[in-house]
């Protein structure tokens, strides 16, 4: 494989290559297997006529679901060009292929390779990006017809991964995803890494290159793996902790660039990174946020979701994850004015389904209204499960505290009526800090309240309630 040119000097020029699969429907085959074959018996023509009915009847019920939307060719291609910038790339230029099905050598065929070497030629590019997978197999052939760094998508996003992982414990997460991804490559390139031949009067002792740099792979992997499972343990010991408090935790995920760490920084007053580069956020953090009901919960801002988002980066990310999948709530983040938003939610269902967590409660947060046309803005409606915000300009910020603080049961809100001594100044303190207070009156000596608060807070008030409800 050519040698990455080195990393301190001018950008790489990056030449795209996307890829676009004419899809051929399944369903006209299913159609006509209904109709086909007589049966001679009328019992069994019965039976084949109530077979035939109910596999029309499915297949009508197929049909009137709505397809899933999904990304276009050039859309991916789009993003692919966002991730290039992502990585430091400077784009030299693209190319979309469009075939009936993929090349097992090549992905693209042997003529429009070189058509494709050419053009990354003459716009001086020293890297080729697929938009796609590819097999070892298929790298290599492809870096031997053009003289050129090939590097498939996954690779791209593990490249990205790594400029912005900050902690150990990112840095570890990468650089396990980026040792599984490396190991069946190894494999593919054995010919090439043998130290020993595997004909006759080439066998002898010793190991070959290839099994040395699995061997060291795999004990690397082992490694990691265990500091890992130390990171897993303590931030178990961590969320122990919080449990054993009534507080909630709510997770935010949705698609990368949707604008999570904005409406994060806005919540919690904290200063999280928020950049418009995809996988900004890669390190998990939580801080806490006071509800309108005066409750305290637990907001997780949590790495973004994209398109195939690599297997192995969900299994080595699975520790950081994990705050999604024992979250009370989950704040699912769009971005409203982007015209994918409904391809992009698709996606972070998918990694919700892989994480067992899409049947969680959830909030869907449509983001970036500010970006909107004004007229399509003042259409906007909020409903039950669904909340329009602009972290960036503060909009909605309001409601959207409101809607989550009305979805979570945890230290659940009640009213009641209190009568505290004046002299219980730690009492009155709580109060005024814990509680909504909706009306206070002084008679001798006492201060009559009628508040609401927390479950948490009322245990700590019971001998001064008069009622509740």
């Amino acid at each position: 494989m050519p040698e990455p040119s080195g990393g301190g000097g001018a950008k790489e020029r990056a030449f795209l290559v996307g890829m676009d699969y004419r899809s051929r429907s399944s369903s006209r085959s299913l159609s006509g297997k209904s109709g086909s074959g007589k049966s001679s018996s009328g019992k069994s023509n019965k039976g084949n006529l109530a077979a035939a009915q109910a596999a029309k009847d499915s297949s009508a019920a197929v049909s009137k679901a709505p397809p899933a939307p999904e990304f276009s060719a050039e859309e991916s291609l789009d993003e692919l060009r966002t991730l290039a910038a992502s990585a430091g790339a400077e784009i030299a230029g693209e190319f979309l292929q469009r075939r009936d099905r993929p090349d097992p050598a090549t992905l693209i065929g042997r003529g429009k390779l070189e058509e494709i070497a050419g053009a990354a030629a003459s716009a001086s590019a020293n890297l080729l990006l697929f938009d796609h997978d590819l097999t070892a197999s298929q790298q290599r052939n492809i870096e031997k017809a053009v003289n050129l760094r090939v590097i498939d998508r996954t690779q791209l996003i593990l490249d990205i991964f790594a400029r912005h992982a900050r902690t150990r414990e990112g840095q570890l997460q990468v650089e396990l995803a980026q040792l599984e991804y490396m190991l069946p490559r190894l494999a593919g390139r054995g010919v090439e890494m043998s130290q020993l031949g595997g004909g006759i009067g080439t066998r002898g002792p010793g190991e070959t290159q290839l099994e040395t740099d699995r061997r060291k792979i795999y004990r690397r992997i082992r490694h990691v793996k265990q500091q890992l499972e130390n990171v897993r343990r303590i931030r178990a010991q961590q969320r122990q902790r919080r449990e054993s408090a009534p507080v909630a935790t709510v997770a935010l995920v949705g698609y990368t660039n949707a604008g999570k760490s904005t409406l994060f920084n806005v919540l919690t007053q904290a200063e999280v990174l928020a950049s418009p580069r995809m996988f900004a956020t890669l390190d998990p953090t939580i801080r806490g946020v006071k509800l309108p009901s005066k409750r305290e919960v637990l907001l997780s801002d949590t790495v973004g979701f994209i398109r195939n988002l690599p297997h192995t980066l969900v299994s080595a990310f699975r520790a950081t994850l994990e705050e999604v999948q024992r979250a009370s709530l989950i704040l699912h983040v769009s971005d409203a004015s982007s015209p994918l938003s409904a391809e992009q939610d698709v996606q972070v269902e998918k990694v919700l389904k892989e994480l067992e967590a899409e049947s969680k409660p959830r909030l869907r947060v449509m983001n970036k209204i500010d970006l909107l046309p004004a007229a399509q803005r003042e259409a906007l409606r909020d409903d039950a499960g669904l909340v329009h915000v602009s972290a960036a300009k503060g909009i909605g910020i309001g409601t959207l505290l409101e809607r989550i603080d009305g979805m979570l049961c945890e230290d659940a809100v009640s009213r009641a009526r209190l009568q505290v001594p004046q002299k219980e100044g730690k009492t009155l303190a709580l109060l005024e800090a814990k509680a909504r207070i909706y009306s206070r009156e002084y008679r001798e000596g006492m201060v009559e309240l009628e508040v609401e608060a927390p479950e948490s807070v009322m245990r700590r008030v019971k001998e001064w309630t008069v009622s509740r409800g």
